[in-house]
């Protein structure tokens, strides 16, 4: 199976954990996930497999969406619930509007420089941030941009707040939460965590293990492997000629804008900055961005070939 799978992962369960196991379920070993989730958090993981695997880190840069519920008036040393409690001021908490609540959340919206948490997995002089902090470490941490495309409050029941966040690569949710509770003056964390979206991946198509399990032994699991080239689906179609327009991209090649090698548009605004290129008998290759200057199309990711 080549491709990648929507997988529901569970709570406890880390990333890797779900990876593991599912190398036992469709006993094969090229298996990689496209992002990690914290292990009480759930929801959508694409899972890429065999030649999907070359996609793990494109898949990564995908904007994500979040259900997050935030706890006001609680912080805590991990920013979440499963964290040691440093400071309660719930009954701060209580006495908020909820004018000044939807406020505090919605100035988040748009670019913010967010500062990671000591418990993640970024690197500082080779040292993993967590295991640093599990040492009673600290280190000083660069803010970096980050990006809220969209979010929406659904539900405020204090100390509690229910939202929904649309964000880029990089986004700490948990940070987030620590951020509007410090904007409100009570502090914050977050309490729970649903991830419903990664780029095209929506919850509701999400396959548990279990379920995953089953479709195996029914022989139906094939039949919800994202083939590779659908992932690329928002992006317009090169199709090879016959002859030197195949051996170029066979070889992963570039191929200029000539009409023997593909069926070239009349009018360079027609040529798409990124395309998904096929051969003459429509096998994908890969992924090719156009290079104006050079007026030719280079590969970026080549799919083609063993596994």
């Amino acid at each position: 199976m080549d491709g990648i799978i929507n997988i529901y992962k569970e709570k406890g369960y880390t990333s890797h954990d779900v990876v593991a196991k599912m190398r036992g379920i469709l006993r094969m070993k090229k298996i990689g996930h496209t992002g990690t989730l914290d292990p009480d958090a759930e929801g959508v993981l694409p899972v890429c497999l065999g030649k999907g695997t070359r996609l793990c880190d494109m898949l990564a840069d995908r904007t994500k969406t979040y259900r997050a519920v935030l706890l006001l008036g609680v912080e805590t040393d991990t920013q979440d619930i499963s964290g040691q409690v440093l400071a309660d001021h719930r009954a701060e908490a209580m006495a908020l509007t909820e004018e000044a609540v939807k406020e505090a959340v919605m100035s988040f919206l748009g670019l913010y420089m967010q500062v990671p948490p000591m418990y993640s997995a970024l690197k500082v002089n080779g040292k993993k941030l967590y295991e640093l902090a599990r040492a009673g470490k600290e280190v000083e941490r660069q803010a970096r941009p980050v990006e809220i495309l969209d979010i929406q409050v659904e539900e405020i029941s204090l100390p509690r707040v229910t939202m929904s966040v649309t964000c880029s690569k990089g986004t700490y949710i948990r940070t987030l939460c620590y951020d509007i509770g410090q904007k409100l003056g009570c502090g914050g964390c977050m309490e729970s965590l649903l991830r419903t979206r990664v780029g095209q991946f929506e919850l509701k198509d999400s396959l548990k293990l279990s379920r995953l399990e089953e479709l195996r032994d029914a022989g139906q699991a094939e039949n919800y492997v994202l083939p590779v080239d659908q992932v690329f689906s928002f992006l317009p179609e090169i199709v090879m000629k016959a002859g030197t327009g195949d051996k170029l991209v066979h070889n992963g090649n570039p191929f200029g804008l000539l009409p023997e090698l593909w069926e070239v548009p009349r009018q360079p605004e027609h040529y798409p900055a990124q395309a998904r290129v096929y051969d003459s008998g429509r096998q994908f290759i890969g992924v090719f961005v156009y290079e104006a200057e050079k007026k030719r199309y280079k590969p970026q990711k080549i799919f083609l070939g063993g596994s």
